[in-house]
């Protein structure tokens, strides 16, 4: 198609040459005629050229090369040891990343049961306070109790001083 139309614009630049020589300009003024036409026929600072080829590359077949063939099996095996090589070392790599954020939410963890602990330990001390224990008592209405007022379960004197005993364990079968 663009063959066509160089070959129209062609075509017009011969026929202003036999219109021209027949009004008898002079050769400078009809050289100067086809540079602006074939300037006008440019789009560049060079005239294209298309040359149409019909090439019919149906009936090639291409030569079967074992060389090559071995060459290319070699090279998708290397490539794929390569492959296999980078992504085990991405996978570490990730590995090691997810493990370090692992370890610091642990060690966060541990600090908040920490203050969780030291919060606890601070409110049994509080609780536990005598002063505090013998306030509240005071405002329930009790007071210390007289001698005589406990009992214990053993029996006994209650002012006597008590001796911790240690009951042996008893296997029991069924």
């Amino acid at each position: 198609m663009a063959t066509t139309a160089m070959a129209g614009q062609q075509m017009e630049m011969m026929g202003s040459r036999t219109q021209s020589r027949g009004r008898g300009e002079s050769l400078a003024e009809r050289n100067r005629t086809l540079y602006e036409a074939q300037k006008k026929a440019r789009r560049g600072p060079t005239p294209e050229v298309f040359f149409a080829k019909h090439i019919d590359n149906s009936r090639i077949v291409k030569a079967d090369d074992p060389e090559r063939r071995r060459e290319m099996r070699s090279f998708a095996g290397a490539m794929c040891i390569l492959f296999v090589l980078v992504m085990v070392y991405v996978w570490q790599h990730f590995t090691a990343i997810e493990v370090g954020y692992q370890v610091e939410a642990q060690k966060h963890q541990v600090e908040e049961m920490r203050e969780q602990n030291r919060q606890l330990r601070l409110s049994e001390a509080q609780l536990t306070d005598p002063g505090r224990i013998d306030r509240m008592a005071k405002q329930l209405g009790l007071d210390a109790p007289q001698p005589g007022q406990v009992i214990r379960p053993e029996g006994g004197d209650a002012n006597a001083p008590v001796v911790a005993q240690v009951g042996t364990p008893t296997l029991v079968l069924q």
